[in-house]
C-alpha cells in the first residue's frame, strides 16, 4: 500500500515510470527574528509577510517533491513558504540561524538520519559552521540517501592543495568530511544525492586538479546536474548551488531536466526581499 501511494503521488513520465523532482534553494536569511536581533548581522533586514507569501507562490510553482533548504532559521519560518499541509519539514539541530533542512512533499516517505556534524570544522568558534541535513527517502525501488549542505564561503575558486587562506583551509576540511560520507554510502551500496549551496564554482579553472570537484570525484564516479552550465539567476554567472548524484542515482538523474526558476521580479530591492539565490531542480527517473 505504501509503494502504491508513493507511485500515485509522484510525477510520472510518458512511459509511466515514477519520477522524483529534487531541488535546492537558499532562501537568504529566512527568519522570524526582528531587525536588530543579536543573532543577526546589523545589515540583515528580515523578510516580511508579503515576501513570505511571494516565496510560497514560487514554491508552489516549483512543485518539487523534495527541496533542500539553506539559510532558514528553522521549521517555524520554513512553514511560511512550505505549508505543513503540503510539506513535512526536517532541519538540523545545530544552533545557528542559517540552518539547512528539507521540505518533503506529503506522501513521500522519509526518515531523518543524524546530522553530518563533522562539517562544522570550527566547533569552538563564536560562529560555528553549519552541519549537514541527512535523510533517507523511501522509493518504490529502494532507499535514496540525500545530504543537504551549506559550505564555507570565501573560497569559490582557489586551489585547495596550495592555499594559506583560512576560508579555503576550512573548506578543505569540509571536503574531507564529505568524502567520508560518500565513502560510507558506497560501502552500503545506497544510491545518494549531495545537494545544496557549496559556495564553490565547480567548473572553475582550478577544479580539475587540486580543486573541490576533483576531491569529490576521487571517491568514485559522480554526476552533477549543473556541470558545464551557467546560471541565469539575477543576471547570470557560475553555479554555486549544485545537485550531485552518486551510486545508482547517477543513472536515474535526468540531466536535461535541470532547471533554474528565475524570479519575475527584477532589481536589487526584489533580490533582497526574495533571495539572492534561485531554486535549482532536476528530475530523477526511479527504478520500478
Amino acid at each position: 500500500m505504501r509503494t502504491l501511494l508513493f507511485l500515485l503521488l509522484l510525477l510520472t513520465s510518458p512511459a509511466g515510470a515514477a519520477e522524483l523532482k529534487l531541488a535546492t534553494w537558499n532562501l537568504e536569511w529566512l527568519t522570524l527574528r526582528p531587525a536588530g536581533d543579536r543573532a543577526l548581522p546589523p545589515d540583515v533586514r528580515p523578510k516580511g509577510a508579503e515576501s513570505h507569501a511571494l516565496l510560497r507562490r514560487y514554491a508552489e510553482e516549483l512543485a518539487a517533491d523534495v527541496v533542500a533548504l539553506q539559510e532558514v532559521d528553522g521549521p517555524e519560518v520554513a512553514a511560511q513558504v512550505f505549508p505543513p499541509a503540503r510539506y513535512a519539514l526536517h532541519f538540523t539541530r545545530d544552533r545557528v540561524v542559517q540552518r539547512v533542512g528539507f521540505a518533503v512533499r506529503q506522501g513521500v516517505r522519509f526518515t531523518a538520519n543524524p546530522d553530518l556534524a563533522s562539517l562544522n570544522v570550527t566547533p569552538g568558534a563564536p560562529h560555528p559552521l553549519r552541519a549537514g541535513a541527512d535523510i533517507t527517502v523511501e522509493t518504490p525501488g529502494g532507499r535514496l540517501r540525500l545530504l543537504n549542505v551549506h559550505l564555507k564561503s570565501g573560497c569559490k575558486e582557489d586551489r585547495l592543495d596550495r592555499t594559506g587562506r583560512q576560508q579555503c583551509e576550512q573548506l578543505s576540511l569540509q571536503l574531507a568530511a564529505l568524502q567520508g560520507w560518500i565513502a560510507e554510502r558506497r560501502r552500503e551500496g545506497v544510491p545518494f544525492v549531495l545537494m545544496g549551496d557549496f559556495n564553490r564554482w565547480l567548473d572553475g579553472r582550478n577544479e580539475r586538479s587540486g580543486g573541490f570537484w576533483a576531491g569529490l570525484q576521487s571517491t568514485g564516479p559522480l554526476a552533477r546536474a549543473t556541470e558545464g552550465r551557467s546560471s541565469p539567476c539575477w543576471g547570470g554567472g557560475g553555479f554555486i548551488d549544485h545537485i550531485i548524484a552518486g551510486g545508482a542515482a547517477r543513472g536515474w538523474m535526468q540531466g536535461d531536466s535541470m532547471r533554474v526558476m528565475v524570479y519575475r521580479e527584477q532589481g536589487e530591492e526584489w533580490r533582497r526581499r526574495l533571495s539572492d539565490h534561485c531554486p535549482v531542480s532536476v528530475r530523477f527517473k526511479l527504478p520500478e
